[in-house]
C-alpha cells in the first residue's frame, strides 16, 4: 500500500475508533473492533487472538493491545511515563517486530487498545513507537509525536519527564479509569440512572489530587455530567449508606425544570450500585466527602461565588428599572458596588438584556426576580 493511502486510511481509522468510543462513553466493544469495514472490505482493528495487529498490506503496525492484568513485559514506566511494550515472540527482527520497528522509521501512528475487562477495550490513539531497545528486548511507546523529536528517549530530562508522566494521567490513566468505572455501573448515571454513555463521566469520590484519589473503581462513581458538575461543586453529596442530597439552599430555588426534575427530585435517592460488591463505593471516601459537604452547606461556602452575582444582577434591574423613569442611567455607575472582573461580566450581560426590555415599548417589564 502506499505510504500517503496507508498515513490517510489510519487517520480514518483513528477518527472513527475516537467517535465511536465516545458515543459508547469511552470504550469499545470487541466486537465492534473486528466488525470494522473501510473501502468496502473488512479490516478487524485487533487480532483475532493476539495482541498486535499488523495488517498484511501495512507497512508498519496499526494497533497494540496491553491487557489491565496482562503480562508483566508490558508495563507502563512509572518514572519516564512511557510504555515498555515486549517484543513479540520469535524472530526479534522480523515478523510484527519488523513492522514495530517500521513505525519508528516511518512516524505512523498507532492505537494503543488497553483491554480493561473481558472483550471491552479503551483506546489510546494516536500514540508512536519511539525507540527500539534489544538490550531489554523490548520497543518504547510514547503518548505524544513530540518525543519523536527528542534526542533521547531514554533519558529523559526533568520536565521532558514531568512532561510525559503528565499525559499517562490525561491520555491513558483516566480514560482507563472511565471505561471500568462505566462498565462497573452498567453505562448508566448512579443518581438518575441516565443511560447515554456520551453523556456520563467518572467522578472520582476522593479527588484526583489527592493521596486517596486512586483511579480504582470503588474511588468512583458514574454520574451524567450535571450531576458531575453538582457533585464537584458541593451541590449534591452522598452518604456512606449511598444516599443523595441536595443543598438546602438549592432546594430552596425555584427555577426551570432541570433544576426541578435534574436536581431537586434526586434529594433522598438510593444510588444505583454496580452488581459487584468489590465495585461498590467505598463506604470511608463517601464518608469524607460527606463532611467536606455538610461542612460546605452548614457554612454556605458552596453559593459564595453566586450570591454576589444574584445580589449584583437584581441591585443593577432595580436601578436599572428606577432610572429609566428618571430618563437618565447615571444612577447606575454611581449605585453599582466595587465587583471582580467575572461579576462585572454579568453586570454587563444584565445591562444589555435590560437595554433590550427597554426597547420593547409594547411589553410590560418583567418582575425583577424573572431576569
Amino acid at each position: 500500500m502506499d505510504t500517503a493511502v496507508e498515513a490517510a486510511l489510519r487517520a480514518e481509522i483513528i477518527e472513527w475508533v475516537q467517535h465511536r468510543a465516545q458515543a459508547n462513553g469511552g470504550y469499545l466493544h470487541r466486537h465492534e473492533l473486528l466488525a470494522f469495514r473501510a473501502g468496502g472490505r473488512d479490516l478487524p482493528l485487533i487480532d483475532y487472538s493476539r495482541g498486535i495487529r499488523n495488517p498484511a498490506d501495512f507497512a508498519s503496525t496499526l494497533a497494540i493491545v496491553q491487557s489491565a492484568h496482562g503480562p508483566d513485559d508490558d508495563v507502563e514506566d512509572p518514572t519516564d511515563g512511557l510504555l515498555h511494550y515486549a517484543y513479540r515472540s520469535g524472530d526479534p527482527f522480523g515478523g510484527d517486530n519488523r513492522k514495530l520497528r517500521a513505525a519508528i522509521e516511518t512516524g505512523m501512528p498507532l492505537i494503543l487498545f488497553r483491554k480493561e475487562t473481558a472483550n471491552f477495550y479503551t483506546p489510546i490513539a494516536p500514540v508512536y513507537v519511539v525507540d527500539d531497545v534489544p538490550e531489554d528486548s523490548c520497543f518504547l511507546i510514547a503518548l505524544d509525536e513530540s518525543f519523536r523529536y527528542m534526542p533521547d528517549v531514554r533519558h529523559l530530562s526533568e520536565p521532558q519527564r514531568a512532561y510525559a508522566l503528565r499525559l499517562a494521567k490525561q491520555r491513558l490513566h483516566q480514560p482507563a479509569f472511565r471505561t471500568r468505572v462505566l462498565l462497573a455501573y452498567e453505562t448508566r448515571c448512579a443518581v438518575c440512572t441516565l443511560r447515554h454513555g456520551s453523556l456520563l463521566d467518572a467522578a472520582h469520590i476522593a479527588p484526583d489530587a489527592s493521596e486517596l484519589g486512586v483511579p480504582t473503581t470503588p474511588n468512583g462513581l458514574a454520574l451524567c455530567k450535571i450531576h458531575h458538575a453538582a457533585f464537584d461543586q458541593q451541590m449534591l453529596g452522598v452518604t456512606p449508606d449511598y444516599v443523595v442530597h441536595i443543598d438546602r439552599e438549592l432546594m430552596d430555588e425555584i427555577d426551570g425544570p432541570m433544576l426541578r426534575h435534574g436536581l431537586q427530585e434526586m434529594h433522598g435517592r438510593t444510588l444505583t450500585l454496580p452488581r459487584r460488591p468489590a465495585d461498590h463505593p467505598d463506604r470511608d471516601l463517601l464518608a469524607h466527602r460527606w463532611e467536606s459537604f455538610t461542612h460546605c452547606a452548614a457554612s454556605g461556602t458552596t453559593r459564595q461565588r453566586q450570591a454576589p452575582l444574584v445580589s449584583v444582577r437584581h441591585h443593577f434591574v432595580s436601578v436599572r428599572h428606577h432610572s429609566s423613569a428618571s430618563g437618565t442611567n447615571s444612577s447606575v455607575r454611581r449605585s453599582t458596588p466595587r465587583t471582580s472582573p467575572t461579576e462585572r461580566h454579568d453586570v454587563q450581560v444584565c445591562r444589555r438584556r435590560a437595554r433590550r426590555r427597554q426597547s420593547r415599548a409594547h411589553l410590560r417589564p418583567r418582575n425583577v426576580h424573572g431576569v
